[in-house]
């Protein structure tokens, strides 16, 4: 029912640079989470009292995540709301938005500016990177992977 399962190129590429840039004591947005793969992935290496948030502007896909947390052991570590991101919502260390590059270039403003560290940016195909490049400001260190006809990009704070 929820957009999801974890062996899309998309998600391997968020898992990816999850593994490689999350550290256990930030705090973690998934912005789109779908089944809630990512904040799971989050969750399981996060320690403490980290806070581990997703957001989705589909109810089912939340009711779905939060059963896949439980599923998982991590449903007392995920703080998971119908929604998106917006101005109000708090900052994170960690964000990551695993849209399409049409959903992603609007909300890229509010995206960098509820980041401390840390934005991976996916779903997009390779022939809209540039696209997504172009909305990025020059200044933020940025590596791009491939998987496929899919990139993501992860955006760095100094």
């Amino acid at each position: 029912m929820a957009f999801g399962t974890g062996t899309h190129e998309t998600t391997q590429l968020c898992l990816k640079a999850i593994d490689e840039n999350y550290h256990a004591d930030q705090s973690f947005l998934d912005v789109g989470t779908g089944t809630g793969i990512l904040a799971i992935a989050a969750a399981k290496i996060s320690e403490g009292d980290v806070i581990v948030s997703g957001v989705d502007t589909d109810a089912d896909s939340i009711d779905i995540a939060v059963t896949n947390a439980e599923l998982n052991g991590v449903a007392n570590r995920i703080n998971f709301a119908v929604g998106s991101i917006n101005q109000e919502i708090q900052s994170y260390d960690f964000v990551c938005a695993n849209l399409t590059a049409d959903v992603i270039v609007p909300i890229l403003p509010t995206l960098l500016a509820k980041t401390i560290q840390t934005l991976v940016l996916s779903g997009i195909l390779a022939e809209q990177e540039k696209a997504v490049l172009d909305n990025l400001p020059k200044n933020l260190r940025r590596e791009i992977e491939r998987d496929g006809e899919w990139i993501s990009i992860t955006v760095e704070r100094s």
